[in-house]
């Protein structure tokens, strides 16, 4: 498979993709949050205190203009490094205040408020950049992605590898026909985000700290009592709040083949995990769990299966790899008709033929896609020149949507679902449809 796949990357490059980004000058739309080049960019934070402050860091050269985070415990050094920014906890009143003094804006709130802060963002003419995944429901990807089309703001999604040279370097061995063509892939993610002994907890109600605005941090999502086995950083195992390790993951370790294969939506999702009933353990996530998706044959590639292993389920180990070298533990191994490649994720753990002895045979292809600085720059890139940045919501929603729609398959344990990802629907269980869809907002609250 060669680079002819590259269907969206040869769309972006058009000169229609770049005048649909268009900038104007900042004196001519005061009010639009869009950017001349030669300015610094104005940005707001929203979730601040914990994935937020790396994001901030790789800004400093930028004007860090207000800060938003509902938990003081967490994210005041973060208000203290930037006192020219306006300290807020809810981002709602940050916009109302400063709506015409914002550019851009950071979400790196849970999962459950992704959504609804970058919503608020777009609907006002602010770019965004949105940790992942993108949001937390299906319906709530798809709102996101029609959104920023329409308002024509540059987006990205956190999935830093993204611009890494290594996921360059595997889509380029791939169009090269390195392994031939691919057929299998095995990713994954060693981590454990289970709370399942920790459900009988939930019947305890804590005091909520002083430095927590607890009902702030619950946003959109249907009341519950304050526990601190959900905050600061444990919410990813509880379903109501986060994905599990799919969710977190997926668009790190899925990335490159998704880009690479040009994979878009699979055709069934099944689940399988050990010791697990969505109906008594749903609240939090399997051990380990094992999700089979099956992609139909697109272009000129064929049929790709791609299996998600997760905590105690881990990735098998290819024959091809030789004795001494262990399996990567959060990546994957891709499987061609030719021969196989193994790749960490983050590009970490870099990009390898296995065995070794076929690395060393191989002759590297021409480097064909532009290379990408860093992937937080990228976005700032993509502001200054009108272009889309790399991880747009275009090409994130769509890869996370691979991580949720793994996640309901777990919630359907055992059944294989049939998608259709253009209709946006299940096609062989109804009850599944329901899943894509989030809980009802509680009052004040919409996307």
């Amino acid at each position: 498979m060669r680079k002819s796949t590259l269907t969206r990357r040869a769309f972006l490059g058009t000169a229609a993709a770049a005048a649909a980004f268009t900038i104007v000058p900042r004196c001519a739309v005061a009010a639009s949050g869009e950017t001349p080049p030669n300015d610094k960019v104005r940005i707001a934070g929203i979730g601040v205190g914990g994935q937020g402050r790396g994001d901030l860091d790789q800004w400093a050269g930028e004007n860090i203009v207000a800060l938003c985070d509902v938990d003081l415990a967490q994210a005041g050094d973060v208000f203290k490094k930037y006192p020219a920014a306006k300290p807020y906890r809810n981002f709602r009143k940050m916009f109302d205040e400063m709506e015409n003094q914002i550019d851009a804006v950071l979400v790196a709130t849970p999962d459950h408020t992704h959504a609804v802060a970058a919503m608020a963002a777009i609907q006002r003419r602010k770019h965004v950049y949105c940790e992942k995944p993108l949001a937390h429901s299906v319906a709530e990807v798809r709102a996101l992605m029609r959104a920023a089309r329409e308002k024509k703001v540059i987006t990205q999604v956190g999935n830093q590898g993204h611009s890494t040279e290594s996921i360059r370097m595997f889509c380029e061995w791939i169009w090269d026909g390195a392994i031939g063509s691919v057929h299998t892939v095995h990713a994954g993610c060693g981590m454990n985000y289970s709370k399942i002994r920790d459900l009988g907890k939930l019947s305890e109600t804590p005091l909520v700290p002083p430095t927590l605005d607890w009902d702030l941090w619950l946003g959109p999502t249907p009341h519950r009592p304050y526990h601190p086995m959900y905050v600061p950083g444990t919410w990813r195992s509880w379903l109501q709040f986060g994905t599990g390790v799919i969710g977190d993951w997926v668009c790190h370790v899925v990335d490159p083949v998704f880009w690479a294969l040009d994979l878009g939506a699979p055709a069934t999702i099944q689940a399988q995990a050990k010791d697990y009933d969505p109906k008594t353990q749903g609240e939090t996530c399997p051990r380990g769990e094992i999700i089979t998706y099956e992609f139909a044959a697109k272009g000129k590639r064929g049929p790709v299966t791609l299996h998600w292993y997760s905590g105690k389920e881990r990735i098998p180990r290819p024959p091809e790899l030789e004795e001494g070298r262990n399996v990567t533990d959060t990546g994957a191994v891709v499987l061609g008709d030719r021969g196989a490649i193994m790749y960490g994720s983050h590009g970490a753990g870099g990009v390898r033929i296995i065995p070794e002895a076929k690395m060393k045979e191989y002759k590297l292809p021409e480097k064909t896609i532009p290379r990408a600085k860093e992937h937080h720059q990228d976005w700032i890139r993509a502001i200054r020149s009108g272009k889309p940045a790399g991880s747009d919501f275009s090409y994130g929603g769509p890869l996370t949507e691979i991580a949720l729609l793994g996640a309901i398959a777990v919630k359907k344990l055992g059944t294989k679902l049939a998608w259709d990802g253009q209709m946006r629907q299940f096609t062989n269980c109804p009850e599944a449809n329901v899943l894509l869809d989030p809980p009802p907002f509680r009052a004040g609250w919409k996307l």
